[in-house]
């Protein structure tokens, strides 16, 4: 009796230890009361050379302290709506927080993240615009608006009767890439731009680290943008990667160099018209490396409970699309292909991009037509709520595209 007294006495002191354990320390970086050119934790542009700016322990929480995508600041009061976002060019995008430096991770390891929290901030916005998905057809009418944000849902006066319930996750999750992958990527992206397809030249315009990557810096002429998601991470714009999930990413470089951003309080899959819910915020994250892990060459994996796969809402309504399409016209995706087969067709081969055009088009369409929206406005409905989801890839030549609207967030109509 004696000896499991003595026995209780220390495991109750055993544990007392392990709450305060080093384990249970934080790293906090980030300072969003600053614009992110004064920040030294904050980047927009990612390059092997970039400077850690912390270091952590495996298992120990990491506090990102971040602002959203374009570091804007907005006052709900002041306006909800406007033609176009309240600044000028594209070079602050993303505003990231980081990188931080895993100790003991080597390239070749992989790094497990673990989202704990994200505690959004107070004021979010949404764009639209022709930079969105088939933007040439359904971003002609602009249209910026403003959110009201607290933990449960966000409203914007510029989208009366539309209430959307709290999703939040990162955009933006990655690592470094390293010198052999950084080449790989500047010249196979070379490649499409000069044939006319889809992308982004690099550009040193507001860039950061400005040393590194700015118009005097030492690799301007290196520093990869990060609008694309790639095999290092980055902007992958996956709405599932949100608290209790764990994500794997590739260490290319020794200690991995993570770095976080572009928060979102909500996005339908696919984020159509270019733009979630924006908005800053606090993520909370603990790493893990792992030895031999998985095979990320095609990119990152990531696991959790089955209960975010789900849309937020009891009810839905869901459209579907095919690649069909009027004779004489070539998507807009396809044009840098230069092929005179495409045009003559009203039918395309197993074209997920022009299946999903169809099936956004009819949303857009159903939305007007249900709940008096214009098309900009079901426009940003479909970019923050609708999902994408591939129907089937096997019924060729037309594969199918759903979209999916939750129902549940039109709170001025009765169930």
């Amino acid at each position: 009796m004696k000896k499991r007294h003595v026995f209780r006495k220390l495991s109750g002191l055993l544990a007392i230890l392990a709450l305060s354990s080093p384990t249970s320390a934080e790293v906090v970086l980030g300072d969003r009361s600053v614009p992110c050119a004064e920040d030294s934790a904050c980047i927009n542009r990612l390059h092997p050379d970039i400077p850690m700016v912390a270091t952590a322990d495996p298992g120990e929480r990491i506090v990102f302290v971040s602002r959203d995508a374009f570091d804007l600041t907005l006052d709900p009061d002041e306006f909800s709506s406007a033609p176009a976002i309240p600044r000028e060019g594209t070079g602050i995008v993303h505003a990231l927080t980081g990188p931080v430096s895993i100790r003991g991770a080597k390239a070749g390891d992989v790094l497990a993240v673990k989202i704990e929290s994200l505690e959004p901030a107070e004021v979010g916005w949404t764009e639209a615009g022709a930079f969105g998905f088939a933007g040439e057809q359904f971003g002609r009418d602009k249209r910026f608006i403003v959110w009201r944000i607290n933990k449960d849902y966000a409203v914007s006066d510029a989208l009366p009767g539309v209430r959307i319930p709290n999703a939040s996750f990162p955009g933006v999750i990655t690592t470094l890439p390293s010198e052999r992958l950084l080449a790989d990527i500047l010249r196979r992206e070379r490649e499409l731009l000069e044939i006319g397809g889809a992308g982004l030249d690099l550009d040193p315009n507001e860039a950061q680290p400005s040393l590194l990557c700015g118009s005097e810096g030492t690799k301007a002429a290196e520093c990869l943008r990060t609008i694309p998601p790639r095999e290092h991470g980055g902007n992958m714009d996956i709405r599932y990667m949100t608290t209790g999930t764990t994500i794997y990413l590739p260490c290319y470089i020794d200690g991995c160099g993570l770095a976080v951003g572009d928060f979102h309080y909500a996005q339908g899959d696919g984020e159509v018209s270019g733009t979630a819910i924006e908005m800053g915020g606090t993520l909370t994250v603990t790493t893990r490396v792992v030895k031999e892990g998985p095979d990320l060459s095609h990119g990152p994996h990531y696991e959790g409970a089955a209960s975010v796969l789900g849309i937020p809402s009891e009810r839905f309504y869901a459209v579907t699309g095919f690649p069909l399409k009027e004779p004489g016209s070539i998507p807009a995706n396809m044009a840098y292909l230069d092929s005179d087969r495409i045009a003559g067709l009203s039918n395309l081969s197993a074209d997920l991009h022009l299946a999903a055009r169809n099936a956004l088009a009819a949303m857009i369409d159903y939305i007007v037509s249900e709940y008096g929206y214009d098309r900009a406005q079901a426009y940003i409905i479909a970019s923050v709520v609708v999902d994408m989801r591939i129907g089937q890839l096997v019924d060729v030549p037309n594969v199918g595209v759903t979209a999916v609207l939750p129902l549940d967030i039109f709170v001025e109509r009765g169930k």
